[in-house]
């Protein structure tokens, strides 16, 4: 029973982050800020195909999970990437892939009885 609460607590730890990055523009956000590191606004919007005002609403958005945060640099926000939520996401699927390699495996298993 407690890793049926265990599980479904990771379940609900992982699902506002999996959340944030499910919007294209949000995932391509991360994607820039693990490449080109910490940005401002004004260069988090360069050849993006939304306005300014919109990529501040999904850096808040990124910001309510977790993924990255903001400090003030001069008259600048810069925000920058937290790499712990990424992490958790990514143990969360390394979960999932073990728990599908295991009912692969007891199918295989099966059809070859």
């Amino acid at each position: 029973m407690s890793r049926t609460r265990s599980a479904e607590a990771k379940l609900t730890e992982a699902a506002p982050l999996f959340a944030a990055l499910g919007d294209p523009t949000r995932l391509r956000v991360v994607a820039r800020l693990c490449v080109d590191g910490p940005q401002s606004i004004t260069r988090l919007s360069d050849g993006a195909k939304v306005t300014r005002q919109a990529i501040t609403k999904h850096l808040h958005a990124l910001a309510g999970a977790g993924l990255v945060r903001d400090h003030r640099h001069g008259r600048e926000v810069i925000w920058e990437l937290q790499p712990a939520p990424l992490e958790i996401a990514h143990r969360y699927l390394n979960h999932i892939s073990e728990q599908w390699d295991a009912a692969i495996g007891r199918l295989k298993a099966f059809v070859e009885e």
